[in-house]
C-alpha cells in the first residue's frame, strides 16, 4: 500500500466510522426494534422486549386496531402521485413561458421561486387559513356580493376511487403486469430478443399470480376495509404543489437554456411545427431532468410531515401521513416497536425510489 492511499484512507476514516455508526447503525436498531414489542411500559419496569418476529408489520397490514395506518399508505399512494404530477406539469409550464425571453423575466423567475424559501410550517400556516371551510377562499365570492362557497377542503370526508384493502396485492400484482408488459414492448421495438423474452416471462408468471388471487390477498383481515381516494388531499396537493412547483420551473428552465438554438432551427428546417419541436426534440431531452425531478419530489412526498401536521393538526385522518402516525405511535402512544416497524416501511418506500436511480447513476458513470 502505497503512502497517498493510506492517506487516504485514514482521511476517510473517520467519515465512514461516524456513517456506519450513526446511519447504518441506527437503521439496524431501529429494524430489530421493529420487531420486538418494545414500549415505555416495558422500560419503566425494567424489563426485556420480547421478540416477535413480523408480527408489528403484520399487525399495520391487517390488524383490526391499525387502520390508520392503512388510510395513511393509501393517502401517501395518491398524494405522491397528485403531487409529482402537478409540480412537473406547472413547472414546465412556467419554464416553457419564461423561456419565451419575456420581459421582467427575472422578476417572476424570483416570484415562482420564492415559495420554495418557505418552510412547509409556513405554508401549512398560510394554506390552512386559505383553505378554512368559513373564511379565506370560501368568503372570496362575498366581495362581490355573492354567496360564500361551501368547500370543505381539507376537513372533507368524501372520498373517491374506492377499493377493499384485501385486494392490494392483486392490484399491485396489475400494474406490476402492465409495466413489465410496456417494457416488454419497448425491447422488442428496439429489437432486444433476449430481454424481451425474459420479462415476457416475468408478465406470465405476474398473470399466473393474478389469476390465483386467493394465494395473494389479504386473508388475515377478519372483515373487509374499504379504502380510496380522500378528497380533503386536494387541499394538501394544492399548498404542497405550490411550494415546489418553483423548484421544478428552475430545473426545467436550467434544461430549456441548456438545448441548443441549431436544433429548434433544425427542426423547423424539417418541418416541424412549434408543438412538434417540443414533442419530438425538446421534451425528449427534457427527460433526465424529469427523472431527476420525479425522485426528488417523490423522496419529499414519501416523508412529508411539517406540512400535513400544520394544515391537520395531527388527528385529521383523511389527510394523515406514515410520518405523522410514526411520531404519534412512538412518541404519544410509545409503542417503540410498531413505530419503529412504521420508520421501517417509509425508509424501504424511499429506498424503491432512491436506490434505482442511484444505480442508473453510477452506472453512467462508470461507462464514462
Amino acid at each position: 500500500m502505497n503512502r497517498d492511499r493510506l492517506i487516504a484512507i485514514l482521511m476517510l476514516s473517520p467519515s465512514v466510522i461516524l456513517l456506519a455508526i450513526f446511519v447504518y447503525g441506527f437503521i439496524g436498531i431501529t429494524g430489530y426494534t421493529s420487531m420486538t414489542d418494545s414500549n415505555a411500559l416495558q422500560q419503566l419496569s425494567g424489563l426485556t422486549a420480547n421478540f416477535t418476529g413480523l408480527k408489528n408489520y403484520n399487525d399495520l397490514f391487517t390488524g383490526a386496531l391499525n387502520s390508520r395506518f392503512r388510510v395513511d399508505m393509501t393517502n401517501t399512494v395518491f398524494f405522491t402521485a397528485m403531487f409529482i404530477v402537478v409540480c412537473l406539469g406547472v413547472g414546465v409550464l412556467l419554464a416553457i413561458l419564461l423561456d419565451q425571453k419575456i420581459k421582467g423575466e427575472s422578476v417572476f423567475r424570483t416570484i415562482f421561486l420564492f415559495p420554495m424559501a418557505l418552510s412547509f410550517v409556513v405554508t401549512g400556516v398560510a394554506w390552512r387559513w386559505l383553505f378554512h371551510p368559513t373564511s379565506g377562499l370560501n368568503a372570496l365570492p362575498t366581495v362581490i356580493g355573492l354567496p360564500p362557497l361551501q368547500a370543505k377542503w381539507f376537513i372533507s370526508e368524501e372520498q373517491w376511487l374506492q377499493f377493499n384493502w384485501q385486494d392490494v396485492p392483486q392490484i399491485l400484482a396489475i400494474i406490476l403486469l402492465g409495466i413489465v408488459v410496456y417494457f416488454a414492448l419497448r425491447s422488442w421495438t428496439k429489437h432486444q430478443r433476449q430481454r424481451a423474452a425474459f420479462i415476457a416471462a416475468l408478465a406470465l408468471l405476474l398473470m399466473a399470480w393474478i389469476s390465483f388471487g386467493g394465494a395473494v390477498s389479504l386473508n388475515g383481515m377478519k372483515t373487509p376495509e374499504t379504502q380510496g381516494f380522500n378528497v380533503a388531499l386536494i387541499a394538501v396537493v394544492i399548498a404542497a404543489g405550490w411550494q415546489m412547483s418553483g423548484y421544478t420551473m428552475a430545473m426545467y428552465l436550467a434544461g430549456l437554456r441548456g438545448i441548443s438554438d441549431d436544433l429548434r432551427e433544425a427542426a423547423r428546417v424539417d418541418g416541424a411545427g412549434e408543438w412538434g419541436i417540443y414533442r419530438y426534440v425538446i421534451f425528449p431531452l427534457l427527460q433526465p431532468i424529469t427523472l431527476s425531478a420525479i425522485i426528488i419530489l417523490g423522496h419529499i412526498s414519501l416523508k412529508i410531515f411539517d406540512l400535513v401536521y400544520t394544515m391537520g393538526g395531527g388527528d385529521n385522518r383523511y389527510i394523515d401521513m406514515p410520518g405523522l402516525n410514526m411520531f404519534f405511535t412512538t412518541f404519544r402512544s410509545n409503542e417503540f416497536g410498531q413505530g419503529a416497524a412504521i420508520a421501517i416501511i417509509m425508509l424501504i418506500l424511499v429506498a424503491i425510489v432512491i436506490v434505482p436511480y442511484l444505480v442508473s447513476q453510477l452506472r453512467s458513470e462508470t461507462s464514462l
